[in-house]
């Protein structure tokens, strides 16, 4: 299974005439290694990669700051031939020895033309604890999620049904005998989920139990994890929080529902390292009154994603059964799948140089309070977004982000078919119209283009 667009990402990257060591950063198990892999063979380059958790040895080569005299002590061990320009150097793990990054600055400033890979698990707290010299300006980053709802469909050979959407234009119509085959594909993503061993487990057995074991197992890994933590927070109030966690996406996080007998600050800590570890990421209040949105954000308010929405639906003990036998005007039993589905795909949509950041809004008032699932911008446009999980809901809290905001446009994904109409406000004294875009859950991936072709 593979992430196409982030092969194009490194396609690009290879072409550079400024070319910087790359790291890779996300989550175990979102196919870094395997990305790296392909790529090799794609770009035709010989690929050198060194695992430094099974070779930590390796790590003695590095004490130079000479990257030709590197170069050279690798070839010795490996006793093969590092070839810069028809060579990628792979260092996987390199968590286990971090110094490493801070000689990466040398291949950049005397030795560019070697390709030069480096990735690992738990690396972001290796990024924030460092105490050697980071080499600023002389790496560049690529971020790493889940496989997509697209990537999907390509990885089960549905290539046809993923053109379809990526071509879709909002004044086309859409036979609602291909709508009803993509929110059958959407459900079964939803269990599935984006980590490509899941998704090549489904495509290979077609077997929801066999998927379960391997979600099972990728829940596992990261709990045997914790025990690298143990230095920095207790081993049984991280296993608490991580089990907690999934229940509490889609709401406003508060720490009497992850352990009430946990004082604050230590669950702020355990929350912080499995931000770390990006287990789950925290989705920030904005005031959403200008660009950027982190400008105005919230850190005291937030909302938890999840990883992935079928590791989630599996810690939250949901089968396909469960969303497959709904019916037609509940998409499932819990809304917190459709966000968490829509969010993981929005956090992830920006380039892939770019730290992934989402944001919401909520407006705190007795008797008045209000709260719109994410907030997006398009150039310089600023637009609420809402989830929901069946074809219908009212959108009393996007309409208040409307008319205070003073924006031209709401956004809302649910089960129906698209649209853009011109929506009359219901709230109490409130008068006018206002743009609203209808998407149906599966086209998250198209929302920007989409927003960008409509004149606004």
């Amino acid at each position: 299974m593979l992430k196409r667009s982030a092969l194009q990402y490194l396609r690009n990257w290879k072409d550079k005439q400024s070319r910087k060591p790359l790291v890779i950063r996300g989550a175990r198990q979102v196919g870094k290694s395997y990305l790296v892999r392909i790529f090799a063979k794609d770009a035709g380059l010989d690929l050198i990669e060194i695992n430094l958790e099974l070779n930590d040895d390796f790590a003695g080569c590095f004490q130079t700051k000479d990257p030709h005299q590197i170069i050279t002590l690798l070839e010795l061990k490996l006793s093969r031939k590092i070839t810069p320009g028809k060579s990628l150097l792979f260092l996987d793990e390199i968590q286990v020895a971090p110094q490493i990054l801070a000689s990466l600055r040398y291949f950049y400033e005397l030795l560019p033309e070697l390709h030069l890979i480096t990735a690992g698990s738990l690396l972001e707290f290796i990024l924030e604890e460092h105490t050697f010299s980071m080499p600023v300006g002389r790496i560049e980053y690529l971020h790493l999620g889940p496989m997509t709802f697209k990537e999907f469909l390509q990885g089960i050979n549905k290539e046809q049904l993923r053109e379809f959407i990526e071509q879709y234009q909002i004044q086309d119509g859409l036979p609602a005998v291909i709508h009803d085959e993509l929110m059958k594909l959407f459900r079964i993503y939803c269990i599935v989920g984006g980590m490509p061993e899941a998704i090549q487990t489904y495509q290979s057995s077609n077997s929801m139990h066999e998927v379960d074991t391997i979600k099972h197992s990728i829940l596992l890994t990261y709990r045997d994890d914790f025990s690298k933590y143990g230095k920095r927070v207790k081993h049984t109030r991280l296993q608490k929080v991580f089990q907690k966690l999934p229940l509490q996406v889609g709401q406003k996080l508060k720490y009497v529902n992850l352990d009430r007998d946990e004082k604050s600050v230590d669950l702020k800590a355990t929350l912080h390292l499995l931000a770390l570890a990006k287990v789950y990421t925290p989705i920030y209040h904005s005031g959403a009154n200008g660009i950027p949105l982190r400008a105005e954000s919230n850190e005291k308010m937030q909302k938890p994603l999840f990883l992935d929405v079928g590791l989630l639906a599996t810690a939250c003990g949901m089968s396909y059964i469960e969303i497959a036998d709904v019916n037609k005007t509940t998409l499932v039993n819990s809304g917190p799948i459709c966000e968490q589905f829509i969010g993981q795909h929005l956090l992830y949509a920006g380039q892939y140089y770019e730290e992934p950041e989402l944001f919401y809004w909520c407006r705190e008032k007795r008797q008045a309070s209000s709260e719109v699932d994410y907030v997006q911008t398009c150039r310089s446009m600023i637009f609420p977004v809402e989830v929901k999980a069946g074809k219908t809901g009212t959108l009393k809290s996007l309409q208040v982000f409307v008319r205070e905001k003073k924006v031209k446009l709401g956004v809302r994904f649910n089960a129906d078919l698209p649209a853009l109409q011109d929506a009359k406000f219901s709230l109490p004294g409130a008068a006018g119209t206002f743009k609203l875009l209808s998407l149906p859950l599966y086209m998250v991936e198209e929302l920007q283009r989409v927003v960008e072709q409509t004149s606004f």
